[in-house]
């Protein structure tokens, strides 16, 4: 039994170590709640696109020798901003609007990467370095974490609102634009402080898998929510764990880990939210109350 816990802790008896873990527990708190209510709202392509939006931030901050947070969060902001205003006008519509947006964006990145003066180092954002992350990441984290999750208690009446009322929204005082918008802000800053330590490419393992397999467990909103912030959690000591014992890469060892949960839900059957009609964890929502 010692054996097992010595072995279990191991990876975190470092100072780089313990700061990866603190690192995953601040993000995967708030990433689990926000990929709830992202999965409610049906973004999901628009939370995987904003990932990707993040590109031309990054090389004109690299080149630019600006933050590489600064560049992502321009980058993400630009990309939502767009994809808002692109879902309002009914001809264009809400997946048109992406698909224009990010292929947009991810090609004006890709060619500004490829230009000559694009520093090498612009790789670690796109996959991630967990183990490398310092005390300003942390501090990110956290301040993400705190503020990520204040804005989700707050903005809870609005976004379940728009989530299973949206008929009824306007007469209720909720603009659904602007709850979409808030929850794509919201999302855009988050995957900004996690591109240290998880990368561009992989840190939306982190937002929808642990979301989408809360959502096939809990039966209530409240419950769900909860489930999700500690899936989170588990899905980034365990990416560690992984990580230390299988000698993989950090980003991806968590992301491994957090869809391996959720094929492991499937296999288990339909439960929760995700029995109470046919069309899966993302059709019943209405049972998520």
């Amino acid at each position: 039994m010692t054996g097992v816990l010595d072995a279990v802790l191991e990876p975190f008896r470092s100072p780089i170590g313990q700061r990866a873990l603190l690192e995953v527990v601040l993000l995967g708190l708030v990433c689990g709640p926000l990929g709830v209510w992202v999965l409610l709202l049906r973004q999901a392509y628009a939370a995987e696109s904003l990932a990707h939006a993040m590109l031309p931030g990054l090389v004109l901050a690299a080149v630019a020798g600006l933050p590489f947070a600064l560049g992502a969060v321009g980058g993400m902001l630009l990309g939502a901003a767009l994809i808002a205003m692109a879902a309002r006008d009914e001809r264009i519509g809400g997946d048109l609007g992406v698909a224009v947006t990010i292929t947009a964006l991810t090609g004006a990145g890709a060619l500004l990467a490829l230009a000559p003066e694009t520093p090498a180092r612009l790789q670690e954002q796109l996959f991630g370095d967990l183990l490398g992350v310092e005390r300003i990441d942390l501090a990110a984290a956290a301040l993400v974490a705190a503020g990520g999750l204040a804005v989700l208690g707050v903005a809870h009446r609005s976004l379940a609102v728009a989530t299973f009322d949206r008929g009824s929204a306007g007469a209720l005082g909720v603009r659904v634009g602007r709850v979409e918008l808030l929850l794509l802000v919201l999302l855009a800053l988050t995957v900004a402080a996690a591109v240290r330590g998880l990368g561009s490419l992989l840190v939306v393992a982190l937002v929808l898998a642990p979301a989408a397999t809360a959502l096939r467990a809990g039966r209530r909103l409240p419950t769900t929510l909860a489930l999700a912030a500690g899936l989170g959690v588990v899905v980034g000591v365990g990416g560690l764990e992984l990580t230390h014992h299988a000698r993989l890469a950090a980003g991806a060892s968590v992301a491994l880990v957090a869809i391996a949960l959720f094929a492991a839900s499937l296999l288990v059957g339909r439960s929760g939210a995700a029995s109470a009609t046919r069309g899966g964890p993302v059709a019943a929502l209405g049972e998520v109350r």
